[in-house]
């Protein structure tokens, strides 16, 4: 462990205090008065004693808090402190994916930083990943797709971001590493949620005038949520109902507090304009149309459990996160169609969204399209 990770997991842990605090006082603000019904808010202030209590609480953690961070801040680095190493890397990524709008807000040291790796020159193939997962989890039982690339003369890189932020802010900023990326030519792809970041990165570059988008031949999208993710909404409907009880609204906080970065898989929101000013929980699709860039030719691969074309399975879970329909860019409102064309369309079937990363039939196809 590290001296960030250490001084990053204590402030978790501080805040983690102080917000179960006010869950807390809100739930004995509720208690303490008569029965509220169902459905109607409560005033969840506590008054008196009991107030100066739980302020005086809050007080301390944030003096603690400081104090922790101060000490810390003098420390030398831990004995034999490792660089980082691939279970450290899934672990920071799965708390990011779950939390970073939060870590990235309160400065924690835990956040992950917008970069790419590799030694990018010539023809760059850009690997996006998806939510709560880093750039190293690409090799999966044995296989990377970058990787098998290279000996088909791409070189690899790989985008590494903190997937529990804004879509449109990770895709502002990998637009903005792209800008400096050396490569006569690139290819991007990206798996479930990092498809969405390379959308709204394309979007963002053809916005600024950035020159690396003229480079892009071919962009492929892996199990990608281009219309949302029924897993979020689900959570969204239950948070909405759950909070329909004075008694329970307050441990909904704790519940329903899921990042930014995964309210936005709702819907698959791609800009600013799909979030801003709005309430975090609405359950209308409210997206700006953002097509496909225009000039790139971009394809789609689904995965799905069934067995074959038409099987219930399949259509009812998809690859038991992203429904097939919505990995196509299919969608009743002509507005949101993606419109890939058929011959750059495939659906992989017997297969979950993670077995995109390494189902040998799912390489055969991009290496056929990306020849």
């Amino acid at each position: 462990m590290t001296r960030n990770d250490v001084v990053g997991v204590g402030r978790l842990a501080f805040d983690a205090v102080h917000g179960l605090t006010g869950v807390v006082e809100a739930m004995h603000g509720t208690i303490a008065r008569r029965p509220v019904p169902v459905g109607r808010l409560s005033d969840t202030r506590t008054r008196g004693i009991t107030r100066l209590v739980y302020t005086t609480i809050r007080a301390v953690t944030r003096l603690a808090g400081a104090g922790v961070d101060a000490a810390l801040a003098l420390m030398a680095p831990l004995p034999g402190e490792p660089a980082s190493s691939p279970r450290r890397e899934a672990v920071l990524a799965a708390i990011n994916g779950v939390i970073g709008d939060h870590l990235a807000a309160t400065g924690n040291p835990l956040s992950i930083p917008t970069r790419l790796h590799g030694a990018p020159g010539g023809r760059v193939v850009v690997l996006v990943h998806g939510l709560c997962m880093s750039h190293l989890q690409w090799r999966r039982n044995g296989h990377d797709h970058g990787a098998a690339l290279a000996g088909e003369g791409w070189n690899p890189v790989y985008a590494h971001y903190n997937s529990g932020r804004r879509i449109s802010h990770n895709g502002r900023e990998l637009a903005e590493r792209l800008e400096a990326l050396p490569a006569s030519e690139i290819v991007i792809i990206g798996h479930s949620m990092g498809g969405l970041v390379a959308r709204s990165a394309c979007h963002h570059a053809r916005l600024a005038g950035q020159r690396w988008l003229g480079r892009v031949s071919k962009l492929v999208f892996l199990g990608t949520p281009h219309h949302g993710a029924p897993l979020e909404r689900i959570g969204n409907a239950l948070d909405r109902v759950l909070e329909m009880s004075p008694y329970v609204a307050p441990l909904v906080q704790i519940a329903g507090n899921r990042s930014a970065g995964i309210a936005d898989l709702r819907f698959g929101n791609l800009v600013d304009a799909d979030w801003a000013g709005r309430d975090r929980r609405h359950r209308d699709d409210l997206r700006t149309p953002v097509p496909l860039p225009a000039g790139i030719a971009c394809y789609a691969i689904a995965a799905t459990r069934g067995c074959g074309p038409g099987d219930l399975a399949g259509r009812l879970v998809g690859d038991g996160l992203v429904p097939v329909a919505s990995a196509l860019g299919h969608h009743r409102d002509p507005r949101f169609a993606l419109g890939f064309p058929p011959a750059h369309q495939r659906v992989v079937h017997g297969r979950d969204h993670f077995d995109l990363l390494d189902a040998p039939e799912v390489y055969q196809q991009l290496s056929c399209w990306l020849r």
